[in-house]
């Protein structure tokens, strides 16, 4: 079983709860073997049955469904991705300034022997996890930190690998007191200057200038079912109607998902995930993502720094340029 389900996810689960309980009834038969060939049948029917209904559902999702996936409960973190793709992971912590804020993870780490400054938003999984992380909304001292250790890395000449997943920059008034805002701003601008390599990677949810400020980089990947728009559908949906029930048109109107942004030339590629999402085969997953970021870094590398920053700020420069009809 995969569980949690999502709602559009039930006809799976109850096909996959029947085979389960086959298996299990199969497996206290006695020495019947035509008791146990009938059931060998059935399961391996319903198995067939299973494939089609999983390729049915996910071929065709809306945005919104897309953007409950990228929420699942057991969609893997940061932290997950870090330990799968990295090997001698060392954290480092605080913003020098004023506290260590944990809904921003990062270290340096090896990727396949390459060292690397590894830096995520973490929301956590369960509701403790979720509270000591703040649900992955970062102050500023998050950004700060993020900051200091990409500017240590820039100091090595190391490659920084970005791995964004945040409902948004936490808006609280200590927050505000503290410069949110220009925490954020002061990020756009010192991740252009950067003179290393920057590999983005949206994993889950990426909302906002809370998620644009750790966003900057050479390549921005993307998983297939995360989204990442100036706003969440439910943030969008209540200024607009006034009901945040209409989140699901709101995620229709935004085009927030992989295939939209790569239409508009927001992200560079997107990182197919297993059928039913990233949290069916997180190792699988990882095992593309790395070799995807391994690759750009290959490439990446070969430039100097200046062509590196000079590249960054065209890339983010063009994004949503336009040409309006009959003007040049």
């Amino acid at each position: 079983m995969n569980g949690p389900y999502l709602e559009f996810e039930k006809p799976i689960y109850e096909l996959e709860k029947r085979i389960n309980d086959l298996k299990e009834l199969a497996s206290r038969e006695g020495d019947d073997s035509l008791d146990k060939l009938e059931l060998s049948r059935e399961i391996a029917s319903l198995e067939l049955k299973l494939e089609k209904l999983i390729q049915e559902i996910y071929s065709k999702l809306s945005r919104w469904q897309r953007v409950q996936l990228a929420r699942h409960p057991r969609r893997p973190c940061a932290l997950d991705f870090i330990s799968l793709m990295t090997t001698d992971f060392i954290e480092l912590h605080g913003d020098r300034n004023f506290a260590d804020d944990k809904a921003i993870v990062g270290g340096f780490a090896k990727m396949d022997g390459k060292p690397v400054l590894v830096v995520g938003q973490q929301k956590g999984k369960d509701t403790k996890q979720k509270l000591y992380r703040n649900f992955g909304m970062p102050h500023p001292e998050g950004y700060r930190k993020a900051l200091r250790l990409m500017q240590l890395a820039s100091r090595f000449g190391k490659p920084v690998v970005i791995l964004v997943d945040t409902p948004g920059a936490f808006p609280g008034i200590g927050a505000e007191e503290r410069g949110q805002a220009e925490a954020i701003a002061r990020n756009l601008r010192e991740m252009t200057r950067l003179r290393v390599p920057i590999i983005i990677n949206v994993i889950g949810e990426g909302a906002s200038g809370g998620a644009l400020g750790i966003g900057v980089g050479d390549r921005v990947f993307m998983l297939e079912n995360a989204w990442y728009s100036v706003i969440s559908p439910e943030g969008c949906a209540a200024i607009l109607w006034r009901d945040a029930g209409k989140a699901p048109e709101a995620a229709e109107a935004l085009k927030l998902s992989a295939p939209d942004l790569m239409r508009l030339k927001v992200i560079d590629k997107i990182i197919p995930e297993p059928r039913g999402g990233a949290h069916r085969d997180p190792k699988g997953l990882t095992h593309i993502l790395k070799k995807e970021i391994l690759s750009a870094l290959n490439e990446l590398e070969k430039l100097s720094p200046e062509e590196l920053i000079e590249r960054r700020i065209k890339k983010f420069r063009a994004i949503g340029e336009y040409l309006e009809k009959g003007k040049e």
